[in-house]
């Protein structure tokens, strides 16, 4: 599967360098390019996108507070002539920091790399290995992610509903959101975060989940929708 990429950069010389070296790399499809942080926020809210070439020093907006709004930002390779953010951006979970000029040999490195992670994880996610630690009566209980349907917020409390039972326990929906991996887990609505892989139907205000219809809010549509058809399209549906 190739992966979608977003180049984010104020300067045209800029994004065509980055871009004539992805044209490089087979695995990668550069789907759009953008010269603002605003631009790029209406863009990730219509199309998914795996992994985002993101410069750091935007007009209006920068780079590292478009990546902090975005709810399920993808993976991100900043590129940048300012050492000086190196800091933030790894605090971040950046895949890579690149410096400009970028050469090539460095910028292969980087997509090397945000690939061996993206492989490695896809592989174990299948395979059933990575897994939580959510605390239940007073013990620190083992959740496999491949067993998660979806997780239901109850105000201080959450309920995370899998294969097999339901788990209740003391976090807030936004703290369980930020340890599952972006790619296989949506905030669909303020009260839900579901598995995209378990969903059996969907409609432009609803989802089905193991005979569990879960409403979509109106905040989170666009891209909810966006995620689905584009795993739609994948699937040759």
């Amino acid at each position: 599967m190739r992966n979608k990429c977003l180049i984010v950069d104020d300067e045209p010389l800029a994004r065509e360098l980055i871009y004539r070296h992805a044209q490089k790399f087979d695995s990668l499809d550069i789907v759009a390019q953008c010269a603002s942080a605003e631009e790029a926020a209406e863009l990730l809210r219509e199309i998914p996108v795996d992994l985002m070439f993101l410069d750091i020093e935007l007009p209006r907006q920068s780079g590292i507070q478009l990546l902090k709004s975005l709810h399920h930002p993808p993976k991100v390779i900043v590129t940048t002539a300012h050492r000086e953010y190196a800091m933030e951006g790894f605090e971040l979970e950046v895949v890579d920091y690149l410096l400009k000029p970028i050469r090539f040999d460095r910028f292969m490195r980087a997509v090397n790399k945000y690939l061996q992670l993206s492989t490695s994880f896809q592989a174990d996610f299948q395979a059933g290995r990575p897994f939580i630690f959510v605390r239940e009566n007073k013990k620190e209980v083992k959740v496999p992610l491949c067993d998660i349907l979806y997780i239901e917020g109850l105000g201080e409390y959450i309920q995370i509903h899998t294969k097999q039972r339901k788990v209740i326990t003391k976090m807030g929906l936004n703290q369980v959101a930020e340890k599952l991996p972006s790619q296989f887990f949506l905030r669909i609505h303020k009260s839900y975060v579901i598995c995209t892989s378990h969903v059996d139907a969907y409609t432009n205000t609803s989802l089905e989940i193991a005979g569990v219809e879960l409403p979509i809010g109106r905040r989170y549509k666009n891209e909810v929708l966006a995620m689905l058809n584009y795993a739609s399209s994948l699937s040759g549906v």
